[in-house]
């Protein structure tokens, strides 16, 4: 008799060029190796990001605009294929997957991941229903088969904003190093700054909105330029982008700062970086963070709730500096590049790692 391969779903709103995607597509492939069949539940389908998704795994499109309007179809998926299990990995979308598991009553585990500090998201939200999300998690929480957070911050974040039992919740470090990453390093890269022999290239990567605090990172620059001849390169797109053009301009940094938008290959840029710059005012697990210092890049970051200090060892492989100090941010850079970088330790990174990940993440799924 042949035996069934165990089934895995997992729930996305719409598969973007984020740092969920990137992780759910690394899962997705290590799965697939695994033997499990492996489906990608959507609320709309279109997206050019897909590629990243191993050929093997089905795409389900639930065909909804808007992500409130999938809760529908999420449940008639849920009765009609009865997965083994179903992740979620955004807040909200942790919700309509615990709403849908309830009203469809299947045996599918449903497990629920927090990848930013629910407290953060929540103050700097404007919307009543993101002010709401804890009390949402309060109440909903607790009907998971399994709650991961990213990052022992975010663990304990997530325990004391949503009133939910610390013993609840299972910290699982994203699966961010993989053999793709360190092929992808080595491509060459399209940018002539890369190719200006003695001008060191610093780096930030990530989406152009107010957690990142790209301005902070940009003032660093000016200062660090008022010093020693750089160039900074911030990778990524997002609402922000005109305000941080027009902070470039008025800094009189236009020749010295480009903003390239996204990039299908980050790692390249990343591996002939002098710097990678972490300048966020709060994180989950910075995946950018790790994925530099695993590509050999001297780091610096803010100190920020959560995940920096754990990647970092407290400091011990990466400079750490207060949030919103744009001072501090260019001394820790110029540290770096006067050659006193901290060394990073590769078996340190181990615990990052896609084997690691995927047997902590297949455990709490429910397969040996």
């Amino acid at each position: 008799m042949c035996e069934t391969k165990p089934h895995i779903a997992f729930f996305i709103g719409s598969f973007g060029g984020g740092g969920i995607e990137r992780i759910t597509a690394h899962l997705a492939h290590s799965f697939v190796k695994s033997g499990i069949k492996i489906d990608l539940v959507l609320n709309r389908a279109e997206s050019p990001h897909l590629w990243r998704m191993p050929t093997e795994a089905r795409i389900i499109d639930l065909k909804q605009s808007r992500l409130s309007m999938s809760l529908l179809g999420l449940v008639q998926y849920l009765r009609q294929e009865r997965p083994l299990a179903l992740l979620a990995a955004d807040h909200y979308l942790n919700e309509l997957a615990l709403l849908a598991g309830r009203i469809a009553r299947v045996p599918t585990r449903i497990v629920v991941a927090e990848h930013n500090q629910l407290s953060q998201s929540t103050r700097k939200a404007g919307k009543l229903k993101a002010r709401l999300a804890p009390l949402f998690a309060r109440f909903l929480y607790p009907w998971a088969d399994g709650i991961l957070a990213v990052s022992h911050g975010v663990a304990n974040d997530l325990a004391h904003t949503a009133a939910l039992p610390a013993g609840r919740i299972q910290t699982i470090y994203n699966p961010v190093i993989t053999p793709e990453i360190l092929a992808s390093a080595q491509e060459p890269v399209d940018h002539s700054w890369f190719n200006t022999q003695g001008v060191p290239v610093i780096l930030g990567v990530g989406k152009l909105e107010v957690q990142k605090d790209f301005p902070n990172l940009i003032r660093a620059f000016a200062k660090v330029r008022q010093t020693k001849q750089a160039k900074l390169i911030i990778l990524g797109w997002g609402p922000d982008r005109s305000k941080l053009e027009v902070l470039v301009k008025e800094l009189g940094l236009e020749a010295d700062v480009d903003l390239p938008g996204y990039v299908q290959n980050p790692y390249a840029y990343m591996a002939r970086a002098s710097v990678f710059a972490l300048s966020s005012a709060w994180e989950g697990l910075p995946t950018v963070l790790i994925e530099a210092m695993a590509l050999g890049t001297p780091v610096v970051s803010t100190n920020c709730e959560s995940g920096p200090a754990e990647i970092l060892a407290d400091g011990k492989y990466g400079y750490l500096t207060p949030v919103g100090n744009s001072e501090d941010l260019a001394d820790a850079i110029l540290q770096v590049l006067s050659g006193n970088a901290k060394p990073i330790d590769l078996n340190w990174l181990d615990q990052f790692g896609l084997e690691t990940s995927t047997q902590k993440y297949l455990g709490v799924l429910g397969i040996a």
